[in-house]
């Protein structure tokens, strides 16, 4: 296999979050799908990475430790909802970040109950033993959840699931503890890893000026990336991205939020199959780390 010719994944959730293959089990697809690279990107934890990276040995497939951590926006943008940063080239032993992740871990574990509480009084019949029974090794999640309400015969869809009850603002909902977005910044940082926005185009912001403000802001905070490829971003999305990046001296980088069964649609590497990242934004994202180090 070429690598220089080969697709590239940066976005990928296993089994460590919520996803539905384990990492070792990703990288063989990987393997077959004949991918230069990838980064698994749990949520809130490194377990993915350390197992990816044990895993990897002797494979051609290169790897680069990530995370996805639940972040609040800063506060001038008013956005409700989920706000991601993405970590790259972590050092997956710094005591700091470990401790904080245990911190957020418990925070999603928490949650579980009230969620299942609020499904219980819908006269939805769920529990959350059933939920872990049916999940395995998995950190626990609404997708989990979501799974089974579509074993039992309640929701027809992942889709429909989070559209009706499970959603932000969905009678299911609760919300859960996020790291302050800056401290997300610096401590990626300060575990030698590169913090990267996640995919912008699902941030709550219509106008294109204010999410450059918003980016601008970011870089003064540490940013250095823009998830620019991503299966929900349009072909205008991508060139917008692209020249934020470049005017703001960011590189950019790119994932299918690849998650298994969970997102069947999703093909790792691929996305809705005419997805593609090439190798060489993985080769410039390595080259940026260096200069940080």
């Amino acid at each position: 296999m070429d690598c220089k010719q080969a697709g590239i994944d940066l976005h990928i959730h296993s089994t460590a979050s919520d996803g539905t293959l384990s990492p070792v089990e990703i990288l063989r697809l990987a393997e077959t799908l004949e991918l230069g690279a990838i980064s698994i990107t749990d949520h809130d934890t490194l377990k993915g990475s350390r197992d990816l990276l044990e895993a990897a040995g002797s494979s051609v497939v290169r790897v680069l430790t990530g995370i996805e951590i639940s972040t609040t926006p800063p506060d001038f943008c008013k956005i409700e909802g989920s706000f991601h940063i993405l970590g790259y080239g972590i050092r997956l032993d710094d005591p700091a970040l470990n401790q904080t992740l245990e911190t957020l871990q418990h925070a999603r574990e928490n949650r579980n109950p009230f969620i299942i509480s609020r499904l219980n009084a819908m006269g939805l019949d769920i529990t959350l033993e059933e939920v872990i029974q049916a999940s395995g090794e998995a950190q626990i999640g609404r997708p989990h959840i979501a799974q089974l309400m579509i074993k039992k015969g309640f929701v027809r869809t992942i889709d429909e699931a989070f559209e009706v009850y499970l959603g932000f603002n969905k009678p299911a909902y609760v919300d859960k503890y996020k790291l302050d977005c800056q401290k997300a910044i610096e401590m990626i940082i300060k575990a030698g890893g590169m913090p990267v926005l996640a995919h912008p185009a699902l941030i709550r912001i219509p106008e294109s000026s204010r999410l450059e403000s918003l980016v601008r802001i970011l870089k003064e905070m540490g940013l250095q990336g823009i998830e620019v490829y991503y299966p929900e971003h349009s072909a205008e999305n991508v060139e917008f991205y692209i020249r934020l990046a470049l005017g703001h001296d960011l590189v950019v980088t790119g994932g299918t939020d690849f998650h298994g069964a969970i997102k069947p649609d999703i093909q790792l590497g691929y996305g809705n199959g005419d997805f593609f990242v090439p190798f060489s934004v993985f080769d410039l994202l390595l080259k940026r780390q260096q200069t940080m180090v």
